[in-house]
Formats: structure tokens, C-alpha cells, sequence
């Protein structure tokens, strides 16, 4: 029986939370840097409390308990408008101080963050900021859970519980061998996607989606064809395969630098006024009352953004 009386306290949820992410007392208790025999007590006292058990054990495995998932949610919102308070008490009015957790998505954060983290640390010499690269749909699933405070990725996302800032458009380049005809060329029609024998990222990478869709956009045959035999997990690996002759890709421009002045690589571009493009921008909780700060945070994104395009537009000269 639960007692009327009982308050919970934010340690003892935020074990429960924890505990519920990981689906393990060994991971929760090091990502809470505290011992497992403290976990436990956390998690004992807070079900005798509730009177209510949120979590089973076994020495197999842990299951969320059907009343933990419906209590799940509140937990996670009372840890996030905790954290809100602590992050007004410690920046208030707009400036970003306190742990920050950004999420990213990995054709941006290999190609921003040399540039803009040494830019947070200079204007924000009290923030902690912690970074996390997932794909969208895992992000745009911590964003709702509160594990996250905000993400780094491509728009619109049709989130209806998330507000969008949309920061930048980034072109894509066309990637091809050195030997292609292609390659050199800065007047590409959309309708060239045709030519290219495409590779694309796995299911699940949103790049994957965009270059999908501009081929319908161009009403050309289906690009995935070669994922059946070919599957890549990152735009290195993609780009080790054009290198050697196994076919083409699109990339977008922040990456060239980094991926594209490999051995055996060719270049090309789109022409002036085709929609080969991306919007990259931040998302947010619609709840979250931390919307100027993460204003200020996007502009110091844009400025990174345009450091790698520069190199990218370097790269594409040379």
C-alpha cells in the first residue's frame, strides 16, 4: 500500500528513469555514477513509497513494468523541468551555461564539431556541453524522453511535439570515380542522378531518405539497388567504394573536405537553381523554455557550418 504521505525525491526517479533506459542495474548505476547496492536502494525505496513495482528483475534480464511505463513519462518530465530550473539558475536569461546534451546526426557531427565546440567553449566558458550522434529517429525518440535537450539534424521532422529552427541549406556534391564523365562538372541537371550508379547509406540514416527522394523528385530509377549486395554505415566507407570504381554517392558539402580527396575520386556539382539540397536545423521540445538559448547556440552552429563549406568549396577548386 502506498503511502500518502511520500514524496519521492529527484535522485530516486532519476534511478528509475535510468534504469528504465538501459534495462540494466549495472549500466544505470555507472551512468549515475553511483554503486548497484545504492541503485537498488534507490529503486526499493521508491516503489515502497508508490506502493507500486516498477521494475522486474531477474538475473536475466530487467522489464518495465506495465504501471513503470505508464509512470514512465511523468518521471522523465519532472527530471526535465528540474534540470530546466538548474540550467535558469545557473545561465538565466539566454546564456548557455550548465551540462547541455546535442544531439547530432552523423552526416553532420564528424564535420561540425571541430568548429563548433572550440567556438562553445570560447563564448560559453561555463557550459558542458555532451554530445551525442544517433540517427534521427533514435534522436527525435531522446528528445521526447527528455535524454536529450535539443538536436542537430535534418527538417522538417514532423514532430509535432518538437519546435523546429531551421539554420542552413546545404548543397550536395556528386561524388564519383576520377575516371567518370562526370567528374569535373559544375552544371549537373538533377536528371544525372540517372547516370550514377548510386550507393547509398543503411536504412535508418536520413541522408539515405534525402537522396531517395531526390530521385523521385527526378523521376529516375530506384537507387537502392546495390544496398542488396552493398551496405555502408558510414560516408568513409561509401567513399573508400567510389574511390576503387564501385559506383557513386552524394554527399553534402561540410563533408567534402573530410571524405572526398581520397585517391581516385571525382567531383560534381549541381547547376545554379537545382534543388539538390538538405535543411539542417535544431529541434526542441515545444515545452522546453530554453528557446534563446537554443537560439544562440544555432547562430554559433551556422558560423561552424560556414567554416566547413568554405573547405568544402576550397576542396571543389582544387
Amino acid at each position: 500500500m502506498s503511502n500518502k504521505e511520500y514524496k519521492p525525491t529527484l535522485a530516486q526517479l532519476r534511478t528509475f528513469v535510468t534504469i528504465a533506459e538501459h534495462k540494466h542495474f549495472g549500466t544505470a548505476a555507472a551512468k549515475l555514477g553511483i554503486s548497484q547496492p545504492s541503485l537498488s536502494q534507490a529503486l526499493v525505496a521508491l516503489e515502497g513509497g508508490l506502493g507500486i513495482q516498477l521494475i522486474e528483475r531477474s538475473t536475466r534480464k530487467v522489464i518495465v513494468t506495465a504501471a513503470g511505463e505508464e509512470l514512465l513519462p511523468y518521471a522523465t518530465t519532472t527530471l526535465e523541468a528540474a534540470d530546466s530550473f538548474v540550467a535558469h539558475a545557473q545561465g538565466a536569461h539566454g546564456v548557455l551555461n550548465g551540462p547541455l546534451t546535442i544531439g547530432m546526426i552523423p552526416t553532420v557531427a564528424p564535420y561540425l564539431l571541430a568548429d563548433l565546440l572550440p567556438r562553445l567553449r570560447s563564448e560559453y566558458e561555463n557550459l558542458q556541453p555532451r554530445i551525442v550522434e544517433e540517427q534521427t529517429e533514435r534522436l527525435l525518440e531522446q528528445l521526447r524522453d527528455g535524454r536529450i535537450d535539443l538536436a542537430i539534424l535534418a527538417l522538417p521532422t514532423e514532430t509535432p511535439t518538437l519546435t523546429e529552427l531551421p539554420l542552413y541549406d546545404e548543397k550536395f556534391v556528386a561524388v564519383t570515380h576520377e575516371d567518370d564523365a562526370l567528374a569535373g562538372r559544375r552544371d549537373l541537371p538533377l536528371a544525372a542522378l540517372e547516370e550514377l550508379d548510386l550507393l547509398l547509406l543503411d536504412d535508418g540514416h536520413c541522408l539515405r531518405e534525402q537522396i531517395v527522394d531526390l530521385c523521385k523528385l527526378a523521376n529516375v530509377s530506384h537507387p537502392a539497388a546495390n544496398q542488396s549486395v552493398t551496405r555502408a554505415a558510414s560516408l568513409t566507407t561509401i567513399m573508400q567504394l567510389v574511390g576503387a570504381g564501385f559506383g557513386a554517392t552524394l554527399v553534402p558539402k561540410s563533408a567534402v573536405a573530410s571524405e572526398c580527396t581520397r585517391p581516385g575520386i571525382g567531383l560534381a556539382t549541381f547547376a545554379t537553381g537545382v534543388g539538390a539540397q538538405r535543411t539542417i536545423g535544431l529541434a526542441y521540445r515545444a515545452s522546453s523554455s530554453r528557446a534563446e538559448e537554443f537560439e544562440a547556440l544555432g547562430e554559433l552552429v551556422k558560423a561552424a557550418y560556414a567554416e566547413a563549406a568554405a573547405r568544402g568549396d576550397a576542396a571543389l577548386t582544387q
